[in-house]
């Protein structure tokens, strides 16, 4: 219970008297000016006024001589004739245009209830849909008050005896309404109410001595007694959503708020209630300060003096009363426009205007209310911009008078909508730094701060050295639940040297940069350093290596090698507690981590051959360097069985096949540490045989000069020429060197015996003896060439002179066939035949047969095509002058090339102008003379 004097005082409504309008444009009711040509009369009621509503865009009025007025926004009145004596009660229906009037139309307690329909027209005047009698029995009683609900089924009555009675179902029609008596009791009923929650319609009864509530959508009409004490007439009303539809009821000492099944807050408001009014979230209540009981406010209300009435209006939630003024012998209170207005017995109409909210926020400031304010905005449902500009000025009033840590609540509830910047400048002081890590936690809480609200909270931490506060704010749950830029407080716990604190923010958030960064750079914790390289996903372990590899194999090269193993071959994070492997796994490239290895010979050659072994597609610079290396070890060696074993290992990874492609890269290394037999192996895969030969000479090494020539001189005969040549110039005894050598050429005729000659002249100690018996095998071999050179051309001759004799004889005898059998079958000749000049005879049947055409002979066919053929060969290739150059130059045995051309005929086309024409007549007869010889053969018959 709270006293209503304790609660503050504030005039939130403008009163003025309502004026008659100028003139009949339908001008809103305003305050006219007091004096003056505009002045107006102010507005003045029908008298005998008894009743009053509003509703629709009217006000609604009864009188005693049974008319009902309507006052519209015009104020232009109209009426008309609704009882024939009076009215006694009125209610408009809200949300339909349907009012429901009790009044007489005799003397006599005899109450009509009728329901008019105003937007229907009966001869001018609103429709009346029902007329029925308000007397629940036989028994005569006094209607007290009236009430119906939105939904048009339900409407209740009460009356003086006490008894309360329901119309069910649609009030308009009598046929669909059904008439019962509800209750029944001793004290007079004062008040009713309908309440709608859902499909539940109740309905509040209140008495001079006690309030109850019915349940009346259901069938049986539960009853529910709320409390033993009630209220006058026009005492009670019904609040709207704001105060949850609570019934009120306004007693002499206390206002009571109630629910259907129970009864809500009590406030002690003191003085004899008249009236009470809900009004858009206030409680109108018109008292009187001499109190005077319930029973004889009712009964003898007329027979009271006429006294100041105080009409107060509460603001339930706020606590305060929003507008408070006295007024003579109040009629009623009255809800329209978004006005009150208050009816009083001289027919004057108040009007209450609610000022604007923030004319009311402006009042409040000026008394510096800024609490009441905050609830009166929110009760005003302000928005959250005016909100927030009401909680400024009440942080900057707490400021002013140093409050330092209320201003800060009140700043804090601006976040979002006031600048933060204006806020953090007001306690960058020291001194008020708490209040500081306040604002900026809840600015982070909300994930509204930036990266340096972030880097000024953490530097507040770590100034108050508050470590449990920074560990609540760094620690959250999951990452969605981070309030702050995560890089940033990284970097501000860095510098400010909570290295913990900063390495469980990288490793929470997976910023491994920075997490690797504190641990080597910081903390120098190496080991713990891999061991998180380990555990990230390949492809931030494989750049993470490749920055900080260096660093690491200096400190714990061992470690690091094997880390590098893994990532390179089949790498998987080691997570902890997973006993499985995911397969297949990622492998990087390993060449590109050697450079990593630079200080590290011995790691580096431990990861080159694991890479060689393990993976054989490894890339190629992995083979290079790893020959290099061994190259190194082998040349830098001094224990002969350790160098031995490292030449072989050399060796072996030159014979691996894997240089293939980089043969001159190898070469190069094996120059540059002189490595001889490796050279001599890369000369000797890439074919280099010329330069194996000079390598062997230059380090005079004779026998191994002649194994070359005999292992390669099939492939390059040349080497026997710079084998004789390299001896000839030798002034040592090599007599047995150089017969070897000859006699190699001589049984390959590689060189002319002159050049043999002038290639052994250089030698001074050369004697003829060296080549004697070379130049007796030669002029032994050339004599039987000549021999039998001779014996051909004699042959040839003897067989050119037959031909052209015979040729000579076919020209000039004749020809006489006597062949009797058939070159073919070898029967007897028989008619027909074919004879050719060759002296063969055939079957006609036989030729045909076997003849490939009809001109040449089938027997000599096949070798007077060998000649042809020949002879086309030789006119094909008499051209070939490129041809016979280059093999003239490159033959040494010019004189062989020059005779072979000749023979083909190359030189028959030279034609000398000094020739006589008889002569290249001749010349070309004798050529028509061979041509004809080889194709001597013509068809007879």
């Amino acid at each position: 219970m709270a006293a209503y004097l304790q609660w503050r005082r504030f005039v939130f409504f403008d009163k003025e008297l309502v004026k008659e309008p100028l003139g009949s444009d339908g001008a809103a009711p305003a305050a006219a000016p007091a004096s003056g040509p505009a002045a107006s009369k102010f507005l003045c009621l029908p008298p005998g006024i008894t009743v009053c509503d509003s509703g629709r865009g009217s006000l609604v009025f009864g009188d005693m001589e049974g008319q009902i007025w309507f006052l519209p926004r015009s104020l232009q009145p109209t009426g008309f004739q609704a009882y024939k004596l009076r009215v006694t009660h009125l209610y408009q229906l809200k949300q339909h245009n349907i009012l429901a009037s009790v009044g007489e139309d005799e003397e006599g307690i005899n109450p009509l209830v009728k329901i008019w329909n105003l937007e229907k027209r009966d001869g001018g005047n609103p429709l009346c849909t029902r007329i029925f009698p308000a007397i629940p029995g036989t028994e005569p009683t006094v209607v007290s008050c009236l009430t119906v609900h939105e939904n048009l089924n339900f409407m209740a009555i009460g009356f003086t005896d006490g008894s309360v009675t329901l119309n069910k179902g649609d009030i308009t029609r009598d046929r669909h309404s059904k008439t019962q008596i509800l209750h029944k009791g001793n004290y007079p009923v004062t008040g009713l109410a309908f309440r709608q929650a859902g499909k539940i319609t109740h309905l509040f009864v209140v008495t001079t001595e006690n309030v109850q509530s019915y349940i009346v959508s259901g069938k049986d009409y539960p009853r529910v007694e709320l409390d033993t004490h009630g209220c006058g007439l026009r005492c009670s009303a019904l609040s709207d959503p704001s105060q949850d539809l609570q019934f009120i009821v306004a007693g002499d000492e206390c206002v009571y708020l109630y629910q259907p099944d129970e009864r809500g807050p009590c406030f002690a408001f003191e003085g004899h209630k008249l009236i009470a009014h809900w009004f858009r979230g206030y409680l109108v209540i018109v008292s009187r300060d001499r109190k005077v009981s319930p029973k004889s406010e009712f009964t003898s209300r007329d027979s009271q003096s006429s006294d100041k009435q105080i009409l107060n209006i509460y603001d339930l939630c706020n606590k305060f009363i929003a507008y408070s003024a006295v007024f003579e012998d109040v009629v009623d209170v009255l809800a329209e426009w978004g006005s009150l207005y208050v009816l009083t017995r001289d027919g004057r109409v108040h009007a209450l205007q609610e000022k604007d909210t923030q004319t009311k926020l402006e009042m409040l400031f000026k008394k510096n209310l800024f609490e009441m304010a905050i609830n009166l905005a929110k009760s005003q449902h302000l928005d959250s911009d005016g909100l927030a500009q009401i909680f400024m000025q009440y942080g900057d009033h707490l400021y002013s008078k140093g409050n330092h840590d209320g201003a800060v609540q009140q700043y804090i509830r601006t976040i979002g909508k006031l600048e933060p910047s204006y806020v953090i400048r007001k306690f960058l002081d020291a001194q008020r730094i708490h209040n500081l890590t306040a604002y900026l936690q809840t600015l982070h809480r909300q994930s509204l701060a930036n990266a340096d609200h972030t880097t000024l909270l953490l530097n507040c931490y770590t100034k108050l050295k508050d470590s449990s506060k920074l560990e609540e704010f760094i620690k959250t749950k999951s990452e969605s639940e981070v309030h702050f830029d995560v890089e940033t407080a990284i970097k501000v716990l860095r510098q400010a040297g909570y290295y913990s604190h900063a390495l469980y923010l990288a490793e929470n958030h997976a910023h491994h940069e920075w997490y690797l960064k504190i641990q080597l750079e910081d903390i120098k914790n190496y080991q713990e350093a891999l061991r998180y390289i380990g555990k990230l996903p390949f492809e931030q372990a494989e750049s993470n290596m490749k920055r900080y590899g260096k660093i690491l194999m200096h400190h714990i090269p061992e470690q690091t090698t094997q880390l590098l193993k893994g990532l390179c071959t089949d790498y998987q994070p080691s997570l902890e507690g997973r006993g499985d492997r995911e397969a297949p796994g990622c492998r990087a490239n390993s060449e590109e981590f050697i450079p990593i290895f630079a200080n590290n010979p011995r790691e580096l050659k431990a990861f080159l051959e694991h890479m060689s072994e393990v993976q054989p597609d490894s890339p190629q610079g992995i083979y290079d360097t790893l020959l290099e290396l061994r190259l190194q070890n082998w040349a830098h060696e001094k224990d002969p069985q350790v160098k031995e074993k490292l030449h072989a290992e050399a060796i072996s990874l030159l014979k691996s096949g894997r240089f293939c492609d980089v043969f001159d890269k190898a070469l190069v290394l094996c120059q540059m540490h002189d490595f001889q037999d490796g050279v001599l192996y890369l000369y000797e895969q890439g074919k280099l045989f010329q330069q194996i030969m000079h390598y062997h000479m230059q380090h005079e090494q004779y026998r191994q000069v002649i194994a070359v020539c005999e292992r390669h001189g099939e492939q390059e005969p040349s080497l026997w020429e710079q084998a004789l040549s390299y001896f000839a110039r030798k002034e040592e005894d090599c007599k047995e060197y150089v017969a070897a050598v000859l006699k190699h050429i001589e049984s390959k005729n590689l060189m002319p015996p002159l050049l043999v000659v002038q290639t052994l002249a250089h030698n001074s100690t050369a004697t003829l003896s060296v080549i004697r018996d070379y130049l007796v095998q030669k002029l032994q071999k050339q004599s039987q060439q000549i021999a039998q050179d001779e014996l051909r051309v004699r042959r040839y001759r003897e067989e050119t002179t037959r031909i052209r004799q015979e040729i000579q004889e076919l020209k000039a005898s004749p020809k006489i066939f006597q062949k009797t059998k058939c070159s073919i079958c070898n029967s007897a000749l028989e008619l027909p035949s074919v004879h050719f000049l060759c002296g063969h005879s055939f079957h006609q049947h036989c030729f045909e047969s076997y003849s490939e055409s009809d001109a040449d002979c089938p027997t000599c066919l096949p070798e007077n095509r060998k000649v042809m053929d020949m002879i086309r060969a030789q006119e094909q290739k008499r051209d070939l002058h490129d041809q016979f150059q280059h093999q003239l130059k490159c033959s040494n045995d010019s004189f062989s090339v020059i005779a072979d051309y000749f023979g083909r005929g190359v030189f028959n086309k030279l034609t000398l102008l000094t020739d006589p024409p008889t002569a290249r007549l001749n010349a070309s007869l004798e050529a028509g003379l061979q041509r004809d010889l080889l194709m001597h053969s013509r068809r007879g018959t």
